[in-house]
């Protein structure tokens, strides 16, 4: 029995060993692997190298630390660098994924893109993890609805080797009753599952040892915290939180460079199983040797608190060596229930006013938690923006709101500036990756649907001369008083307005120049509009002047210029006492 213990640990160190050169092999073949975050190099599994897991500490891994397959992918040799090998669909089979299994995988990935997009979470992730964790659920042992069968449990984590976790479920999950095992193909220990767990199939369970349930679990733990997995330092720090170890960091990131080159559907329980697990080291007790039965010693590391660094560096100039300074241990991802996922459309319709009113619809939004349910009390911060002068009640363009119980959250109103155009609110939720949304809006201007002059005086002028009665007109919407109506009045030939007229009555503008066109003048608050004075050139005839409003309505007025008629002086009367001429005889 002994010499069959010393063979399974020199088994076991020889797979390090030869773990480690495969992937020195595949990182000199210029794989796509991307680059560890810290740069840090393990000496292997925290259970093999003497990490502190025997103590119970697990640092919230989803795993509990408990073992893993550490097989690694063959070696795949692009054509050229920075080319990708694409796996013909009969490649190695280590590239076929099984079925239900790669099905579950897509479908995770696509619900988390809805959920939390900014996370970018690829099911090659998952695929890499699973192939770590359970190879693939045992090859693609699944029944129909994707429940491995008979289900995966990993060892008791009972201290010895690996940590030590009392039983949290009552053995429901695990069927152990006195410490917890890791459960289903993604290794979710019962406390993780209990905060994490979905039901991604839709048969009302949320089942460890289901393939759709596990790997939608899997997605949104590794997406915790705000993490943006296309980012190599929250990769790292996303699949640290699912098994401590910087070895299980290499495996991981092998498979998921591998499966990134190419895979290939393969039928259920025809996967490729794993052959060599990770290997526990049991706790080493005081006196023992370095022999082949005892474990390394305890060194502190880097990545756990609690370990004593060697001393500083010595003066400047001495000699010593520097040991790295403690990291603090990954946070504790969220539990999905309080983690912010996305930020929607709460229903909002079009925002359009006219210029001065209040809008009728106001910007609502909607909070997701991770997992899709309505967030509350999420700080939503709304602002206004453009040159409309619009604003929310009480004058600021800026207000931020907290969502309530059902998650939304809604702005104040919006009170339209004079000024017609285009702006946007925008709503910005989260503080890690902002979740933001963009609405666009709209101010009219101030509409009349009729104009009318407010007499009937002809305008006439001599040559030359002004127009001595000014033209004014009122307008009105819906037979009430339309004020701050833009109106526009042209000289035109043609009672339509196709023509500008560049001959007779004209306006002046600043300068004293004639123009024929005035598009500034508005109603006051009554409606109406005194036109400035009107001149006439030379031109002698009847002219037209078409006045347009916001809205349609127009008037046309005639204006005529001729000249003044000429009187002809009346003859005197006889005067009555002037003798008459004398009559001949």
């Amino acid at each position: 029995m002994a010499a069959h213990i010393r063979r399974r640990l020199r088994k076991g160190a020889t797979t390090t060993a030869v773990a480690a050169a495969a992937v020195a092999a595949l990182a000199a073949s210029q794989a796509p692997a991307a680059t560890l975050a810290d740069g840090s190099a393990g000496s292997g599994d925290p259970k093999a190298a003497g990490e502190d897991t025997a103590s119970g500490e697990t640092d919230g891994a989803a795993t509990g630390n408990s073992p893993y397959y550490t097989d690694l992918p063959p070696l795949v040799t692009p054509d050229k660098p920075g080319s990708s090998s694409n796996l013909p669909a009969a490649g190695s089979a280590e590239a076929g994924i099984p079925a239900s299994v790669l099905a579950a995988y897509k479908q995770a990935e696509r619900t988390v893109a809805t959920t939390d997009p900014s996370c970018r979470l690829p099911w090659q992730l998952l695929a890499a993890i699973g192939k770590v964790e359970s190879g693939q659920a045992r090859g693609g042992r699944v029944d129909a609805n994707g429940t491995a069968s008979p289900r995966i449990l990993g060892p008791a984590l009972n201290g010895q080797g690996f940590a030590l976790i009392k039983d949290t479920d009552g053995g429901a999950y695990d069927g152990d009753a006195v410490h917890d095992r890791a459960v289903g193909p993604m290794q979710f220990i019962p406390s993780t599952w209990a905060s994490w767990g979905q039901d991604a199939n839709g048969d009302g369970r949320k089942d460890p040892n289901n393939i759709y349930d596990a790997a939608l679990a899997a997605g949104r733990y590794l997406c915790a915290n705000d993490r943006d997995l296309a980012l190599a330092a929250d990769l790292d720090q996303a699949v640290l939180s699912y098994n401590r170890s910087t070895e299980y960091l290499r495996t991981v990131r092998s498979w998921y460079s591998y499966y990134q080159r190419g895979t290939h559907e393969i039928p259920d329980g025809t996967g490729t199983l794993p052959s060599i697990p990770s290997t526990p080291s049991p706790s080493p007790s005081p006196g023992t040797g370095s022999g082949p039965s005892a474990a390394p010693s305890p060194k502190p590391s880097p990545d756990k608190p609690g370990g004593k660094p060697s001393p500083g560096p010595s003066k400047p100039g001495g000699g010593g060596s520097t040991s790295p300074t403690p990291k603090p241990p990954t946070p504790k991802p969220t539990p999905p229930s309080a983690t912010f996922g996305s930020l929607e459309n709460a229903g909002t319709g079009p925002l359009r006013a006219t210029a001065g009113q209040e809008f009728d619809e106001r910007v609502s939004v909607l909070a997701r938690n991770a997992v899709g349910a309505p967030l509350a009390k999420v700080p939503v911060t709304f602002t206004v923006t453009g040159g409309t002068g619009t604003l929310f009640a009480g004058g600021k363009k800026t207000v931020t709101v907290r969502t309530g119980a059902d998650g939304t959250a809604t702005a104040p109103k919006l009170q339209a500036g004079e000024k017609a155009g285009e702006f946007t609110v925008t709503a910005v939720a989260g503080t890690v990756r902002p979740r933001t949304l963009t609405y666009a809006a709209t101010v009219t201007a101030r509409q009349a649907d009729a104009i009318a002059r407010t007499d009937e005086k002809a305008l006439v002028a001599a040559p030359g001369e002004k127009f001595a009665d000014a033209v004014t007109v009122k307008a009105t919407y819906k037979d009430a008083a339309a004020a701050g109506v833009a109106v526009t009045a042209t000289m035109v030939k043609d009672r339509l307005g196709v023509i500008d007229n560049d001959k007779g009555p004209y306006f002046k503008d600043a300068d004293g120049k004639p123009v024929r066109t005035l598009t500034t003048p508005t109603t006051d608050a009554d409606g109406q509009l005194r036109l400035p004075e009107i001149f006439a050139d030379d031109n002698e005839g009847t002219y037209l002047l078409r006045l347009t409003t916001e809205g349609g309505a127009s008037v046309v007025v005639e204006l005529t210029v001729k000249a003044p008629e000429e009187t002809t002086p009346e003859e005197p009367a006889p005067d009555a006492t002037e003798t008459p001429a004398a009559t001949k005889p």
